[in-house]
């Protein structure tokens, strides 16, 4: 990076960030701290329900999961506008009838108080834990950048989020998400554009495609009726559904976003906008890295993506004794790149002669060379690792920021950088609010000091917010992924959202259970999970699914055991 890029860079962030503490200095009272000015319009709640969800991990990472394989990543959210639907229907009225800070005290409302606090206990574990991974994304790329130490680049990005959420709140959040979500657009759509103006010449848009599906990289349909493959229409349509209603119904991050509308309608148009806009944009973000594959087919790329792992390739080299094997895997690796892109120019060559036969041959060659290539990166990958146990290749989050980093002019990698730092500010600030308020909420005010007036409960919220600030920090700093970012985070969902979701199931659809035998169904099913989790090898997509059946299970033979007690002992 070089001025121009750092100018657009902190002038992109600081601007956003100095403006949402400008709009929100005369927040004071607790009701527009936690949910805003009440007269949010439908559209910016939709982007602000976009944003919280789609962090840096989304657009740092997922360009890199379809490069690795394809547009199959995107079954995940086919249950997105399923899941809105039944939100806006049977979620929305209830919250807004009841003009709830959290989704909790609905809990309690409807059951008992053990049952809202094991309901907020499930958020408060998942999304702190998530938090520290939202830090742990932008961090990754900004120490790329810049050479940083990755753990003072963690905690440098985790204040600056941490200052401006604690001071201006929910309406701190939600007015810079639109600005923020802009960013991203702007920057992504840069990186689109020069992605595809630097494919050959030769290659058209039709050609591209052409050689990303005779790679399988365009599957976005997998019809198999395995539970072991991860990812599926029929994992996305039922278990993705249910992560989704998980998370945007039950998690606090998200409800606290639409419920600032001022009205159920705008409230629901909110939810609606992200039905229609969630898949086109994970595609396109998909697509990204699809084009990125297709790009490096005929360009060469490093034998590791991430920057760890070659800037000790390159400080081996000086010493080749020392790093022999490592470089003589660097140079198989180049030699059969370029044997695969020489088969893939033939291919180009017969396909615009109409020789069907030649065409099919050199293309076969060509999967046979990109194949072998990352056996060889494998190889390599595990050499590195049993001789420096502190770096793992992880290509998958280090693929885009590798392309932008040597491919985009300058300006450009500022604006991207900036799109980056922008999706964690806005993600991280609206987990950070639903924590802090949460804990507030659901547990001081509960718990610690019941008669605590609404200026005590704001500086409490403010002061539990930093705290959340500091554990998020504390989680990034020691956190250890063997999953590419944008799965480890849906893994983590899915192992508590199920749960958490067959409460408000029960709540909503279920009278005849009570508090008691929903909350020993619900403890029983989250231990399930647990255990399933560690022994099976299934699609993480069905956890949501299986924890909410069976908190809904067990709450009704619990119930059934309760009521025959009670009327032997009658």
């Amino acid at each position: 990076m070089n001025g121009l890029d750092i100018f657009v860079l902190i002038a992109s962030i600081a601007a956003i960030t100095f403006y949402g503490v400008w709009h929100t200095r005369n927040r004071r009272d607790l009701d527009s701290y936690m949910r805003g000015s009440d007269h949010t319009p439908w559209w910016v709640i939709g982007i602000s329900v976009m944003a919280t969800q789609a962090s840096a991990i989304t657009f740092l990472s997922t360009p890199g999961q379809g490069y690795l394989s394809g547009i199959g990543f995107l079954q995940v959210y086919f249950g997105v506008p399923i899941a809105m639907i039944l939100i806006s229907l049977f979620f929305l009225p209830i919250f807004h009838k009841l003009h709830v800070y959290t989704a909790y005290e609905y809990l309690e409302n409807r059951f008992d108080r053990k049952t809202r606090l094991f309901g907020a206990a499930l958020f408060l574990l998942q999304r702190g834990i998530g938090a520290g991974l939202t830090i742990y994304a932008p961090a990754i790329v900004l120490s790329t950048v810049f050479g940083w130490s990755l753990q003072w680049t963690i905690i440098a990005a985790g204040m600056i989020v941490m200052i401006y959420t604690v001071i201006g709140g929910t309406d701190a959040v939600t007015v810079t998400q639109k600005y923020q979500m802009l960013v991203i657009f702007i920057g992504m759509t840069a990186a689109a554009c020069i992605l595809l103006s630097k494919l050959p010449p030769e290659l058209s848009f039709v050609d591209a495609l052409n050689v990303a599906g005779g790679f399988q990289k365009l599957n976005a349909a997998n019809f198999s009726t395995s539970i072991h493959e991860r990812y599926t229409v029929w994992s996305g349509l039922l278990g993705g559904t249910f992560l989704m209603l998980s998370y945007f119904g039950a998690d606090q991050s998200q409800v606290q976003r639409y419920l600032s509308g001022d009205s159920l309608r705008e409230s629901r148009l909110g939810l609606l906008f992200n039905a229609i806009c969630k898949i086109p944009m994970q595609f396109c973000i998909l697509m990204l890295g699809v084009m990125m594959f297709v790009f490096y087919q005929f360009n060469q790329p490093p034998l590791f993506f991430d920057a760890a792992s070659n800037r000790y390739l390159e400080s081996r080299k000086s010493d080749p004794a020392h790093a022999q094997s490592l470089l003589k895997y660097e140079t198989q690796f180049n030699e059969t790149h370029a044997q695969g892109k020489q088969h893939l120019q033939n291919w180009l060559r017969a396909r615009r002669a109409k020789d069907n036969q030649s065409a099919t041959a050199e293309f076969v060659g060509a999967a046979v060379a990109q194949q072998e290539g990352e056996k060889i990166r494998q190889a390599a990958a595990q050499e590195l690792s049993s001789k420096n146990t502190e770096i793992k290749a992880n290509s998958a989050d280090y693929v885009f920021i590798t392309f932008i980093l040597r491919e985009l002019p300058h300006g450009a990698i500022g604006l991207l950088v900036a799109a980056f730092f922008a999706a964690a500010l806005s993600s991280k600030a609206a987990e950070l609010n639903a924590l802090g308020t949460c804990t507030t909420i659901d547990f001081y005010r509960l718990l610690i000091k019941r008669d605590a007036t609404d200026e005590e409960c704001l500086t409490a919220t403010k002061c539990f917010t930093a705290l959340w600030g500091i554990a998020a920090i504390a989680i990034a700093l020691f956190a250890q992924l063997s999953e590419n970012l944008i799965q480890a985070v849906n893994i983590l969902g899915s192992i508590f959202y199920g749960v958490l979701l067959g409460l408000f199931v029960v709540g909503f659809f279920i009278r005849r259970v009570g508090g008691t035998a929903l909350f020993w169904a619900a403890l029983i099913a989250q231990l399930l999970i647990f255990v399933l989790y560690y022994k099976l090898t299934i699609s993480y997509l069905w956890y949501p699914l299986i924890g909410c059946g069976a908190c809904v299970v067990f709450s009704l033979i619990l119930q059934t055991l309760i009521r025959e007690r009670q009327i032997e002992t009658a």
